[in-house]
């Protein structure tokens, strides 16, 4: 087992020690093993719904914890290949994306229609499949920055996936038809019986200000997974909050004074727990994002977000650069220390 404590050094006792109180834990809805029949079951989810989303949590070795550790590749779209691929040319193949989610004992794969088709009648019997919707493509010259569909939700059934996943660039000036596309999506593939995974993001240059970016303040990204989970998003995928008082900075919208003075504080860990709180008090599961390879810190990162994540009430990460930009054993040793966070008796509930 990873040593968490020790990766994460002279922050261990203040990560590992953290108590919330704006929000505190026994008011959460937890994962746990007992997370369909406890919660999802309550809802107006289908049961081809809810035998899929016990499939997700059934596979890998974070089988029967509740939580969730997803490797997702579809920078090829979003980065472009060449720069996604390059660091390790063996993923240009597809084979090998969903090869590093089993060896990495991950809960399932994430990618692209032609990536996942390409590979289908071969694995998806053998790892839960969850198929990218739609994407920012970056071909386009000059850049335009909108999440455009590439694929619909039958082809993701036709090929065995279990979920479907899209991005919402909430805060854009295209947000409003994104909301309508995925949603549409999304209850399609609640009818189909399939898991619906939103990438709930945020997108404007207003949200840069004085030289910080709002784009991860944890009130703005709060409000954008609660729209998530106001779609019916099952689960919701948003970056680390790294600060707060986005609406305050950027002079918009509508907040209150206790966000600040009594439900979040400085803390990581309560800032991440306010995003928790908008996932319905964790009715919809909050899973972290892993973000970009920075290199050899990339272990002690990604542990990092995961004991944040966790001891906040999240249900897992979703990591992929830091573990396909690798050689795959320091890619499957990185997801297994993802795991490990969760799988660890030690790191409890803040």
């Amino acid at each position: 087992m990873t040593d968490i404590a020790k990766l994460l050094g002279d922050e261990a006792d203040d990560l590992l020690g953290h108590v919330c109180t704006g929000f505190p834990g026994e008011r959460l809805h937890l994962p746990g093993a007992d997370f369909i029949d406890r919660v999802m079951a309550l809802s107006d989810r289908r049961p081809h719904v809810l035998r899929n989303m016990q499939a997700l949590f059934d596979h890998g070795r974070l089988a029967g914890t509740g939580y969730l550790s997803i490797l997702p590749v579809d920078q090829g779209i979003e980065h472009s290949a060449g720069a996604s691929f390059a660091p390790n040319p063996i993923y240009f193949d597809p084979a090998n994306i969903v090869e590093l989610a089993i060896e990495g004992g991950c809960n399932a794969v994430a990618s692209t229609l032609g990536g996942l088709a390409s590979v289908a009648r071969r694995y998806a019997h053998r790892i839960p499949m969850l198929l990218k919707l739609n994407h920012n493509e970056t071909l386009t010259y000059p850049a335009v920055y909108d999440q455009t569909l590439f694929a619909q939700v039958e082809q993701a059934f036709d090929m065995g996936c279990v979920a479907v996943g899209a991005t919402i660039y909430y805060g854009s000036s295209e947000s409003r038809r994104q909301i309508t596309e995925v949603s549409e999506a999304f209850e399609r593939a609640h009818e189909l019986g399939m898991v619906t995974v939103l990438w709930s993001y945020l997108r404007n240059p207003a949200f840069k200000k004085d030289g910080t970016d709002y784009h991860v303040a944890s009130d703005l990204t709060g409000q954008a997974i609660h729209m998530a989970a106001t779609i019916k998003a099952d689960i919701v995928k948003q970056k680390l909050p790294e600060t707060n008082g986005g609406y305050r900075a950027i002079g918009f919208g509508h907040t209150h004074d206790k966000v600040y003075s009594e439900l979040t504080s400085d803390h990581p860990i309560d800032l991440a727990r306010y995003q928790v709180a908008n996932c319905f008090m964790g009715r919809a599961g909050l899973i972290n994002s892993g973000g970009a390879s920075s290199g050899a810190g990339d272990l002690t990162q990604a542990v990092r977000t995961a004991v944040i994540n966790k001891r906040a009430g999240g249900m897992g990460l979703i990591s992929g650069r830091k573990a396909f930009q690798k050689p795959m054993a320091e890619g499957v040793e990185l997801l297994n220390a993802i795991q490990d966070v969760y799988l660890s008796k030690d790191v409890t509930i803040a």
